[in-house]
């Protein structure tokens, strides 16, 4: 009977939302080059499935999410490639269903329990997490029938796909990782306060804690409103500089407490120095306020914020748009450097990596379609001549340098080198608030915590809920649907 309540408030949840739907934005057909185009089709013949037989041709694939990355709709964003081989080699089309991200979870659980269940949506670590609660509760599922990771195209990602998985099965379809939080400046700023530019520093082995710490104390005065750090990201990504995460997953794929790791106390130390230091943004003894209602970069061109930690995501896009917060763009102000080195740690720069991907939904139409847009997601990242395009795309469009470009290639090669990602971000309430302790209590507040205080009062909670998590996961029940 709950089930059958709950369906029906799903569907009259829909119906609301159909009928007070948001105002759509035009989507733009924008084309690449006819010899680009043609390259890659050429390249997509020899690597994809044959368009006359593969499974989902000529198909439309429902997408939920919060953001739209396949559809353009503006003249100045750069093409999608995997998108474009999706529809042009084999004629299918992506339909956006846009939510909000507040929502983006129930909107879900509603569609599913009405039987109007999205085909996928996307993947994610840290605060885009969707495993493995997600999976567990339901809402999405195992995707090892329509993706076969020991295929030539899949093999070089099953390792980290494998990290996704319990009971035997694969929840995320990875097609690429990355690298996520690195460190984006002003150059013009930087040059202004007469400091070492953080990019040389790097390249000179010289980008470490204690020169990024002296940047951010000499930068910093609250009287003119000038904190070095600010936005929601820099907590976490200084202690994974360290290597080291708050939670590790072993062999097994079981959780396990990290919290005693010496690389996170000496992180957390620093972190609680910037906060008492005045380097981290707040207004009086508010310290979860962020500049501009969260823009990404505020306060970086006006020289308020020296260093806005974030993904590359967030300052790459049409040049006006870009050049409006970090700095104009055709004057190379902007430019970006990995996470600085621990001075007393193993000599290693350390990123996080960031995986790309979808998960299938709970009662997709169509998992076959999102199986073949996948592979045409994969096949650009693999794909020498894709890869060159793409490049090509954002020196042209987005004025990307070629130092930068470099950069992105060595930052990649650093996440690499040390692969790590965060595997907290979708764990059972109890869980995630303590892992929020854990991360925040150091520093977000005028009168923060210190790591020991932290680690002890949230040691034998942590404990209680990886046990919690980890016997959910070895009694996942996959026919289950979605469940409380």
């Amino acid at each position: 009977m709950k089930r059958l309540v709950a369906a029906i408030l799903a569907v009259l949840f829909i119906l609301t939302i159909v009928g007070c739907g948001k105002q759509k934005r035009e989507i733009i057909k924008l084309t690449l080059s006819t010899e680009d185009a043609e390259a890659i089709l050429r390249a997509a013949g020899i690597t994809l499935p044959d368009e006359q037989t593969a499974a989902g041709t000529n198909s439309t694939v429902k997408y939920l999410s919060w953001y739209d990355g396949f559809h353009n709709y503006s003249e100045d964003e750069i093409v999608n490639t995997g998108y474009f081989t999706f529809t042009e080699k084999y004629g299918c089309e992506i339909e956006w269903i846009e939510t909000e991200w507040s929502t983006r979870f129930d909107d879900l659980a509603n569609l599913v329990l009405s039987s109007q269940a999205p085909d996928f949506y996307p993947a994610g670590t840290s605060s885009t997490a969707t495993y493995p609660m997600k999976c567990i509760k339901g809402m999405f599922q195992p995707v090892d029938d329509y993706i076969d990771f020991d295929s030539p195209l899949w093999s070089g990602i099953k390792e980290v796909a494998d990290t996704f998985s319990f009971s035997g099965r694969h929840f995320t379809i990875v097609t690429n990782t990355t690298f996520r939080d690195v460190v984006p400046y002003n150059r013009r700023v930087i040059d202004e306060w007469g400091f070492d530019d953080p990019a040389e520093l790097y390249a000179n082995d010289e980008w470490t804690w204690d020169v990024f710490y002296s940047m951010c104390v000499e930068f910093s005065d609250p009287d003119e409103d000038r904190f070095a750090l600010d936005g929601q990201s820099y907590t976490n990504s200084l202690v994974q500089a360290t290597g080291q995460n708050f939670v590790h997953r072993d062999e097994d794929g079981r959780y396990y407490s990290n919290l005693d790791s010496p690389e996170i106390e000496r992180a957390e130390q620093m972190l609680y120095d910037l906060t008492k230091n005045d380097c981290t943004h707040h207004e009086g003894d508010n310290y979860w306020a962020i500049r501009d209602n969260g823009t990404y970069g505020a306060g970086v061109k006006d020289g308020l914020c020296l260093f806005y930690i974030c993904e590359t995501g967030f300052f790459t896009g049409p040049v006006e748009e870009i050049s409006s917060v970090w700095g104009d763009i055709t004057a190379g102000e902007l430019m970006f450097a990995p996470l600085p080195r621990d001075n007393n740690g193993d000599g290693n720069y350390y990123l996080l990596t960031q995986i790309n991907g979808y998960n299938l939904c709970y009662g997709a139409e169509n998992p076959e379609g999102v199986a073949l847009l996948a592979s045409c997601e994969r096949f650009k990242v693999l794909d020498p001549t894709v890869v060159d395009i793409d490049r090509k795309q954002l020196e042209e469009k987005y004025l990307w340098t070629e130092e930068m470009l470099e950069m992105y290639d060595t930052c990649k090669q650093i996440a690499e080198a040390h692969p790590r990602a965060i595997v907290t971000g979708d764990m059972t309430d109890g869980l995630n608030n303590i892992v929020a302790s854990l991360q925040y209590g150091p520093c977000r507040s005028a009168n923060p915590s210190t790591w020991a205080q932290v680690k002890e009062e949230n040691r034998e909670s942590l404990e209680y809920y990886l046990e919690e998590i980890n016997d959910m996961m070895d009694t996942y029940d996959p026919d289950a649907g979605i469940v409380a």
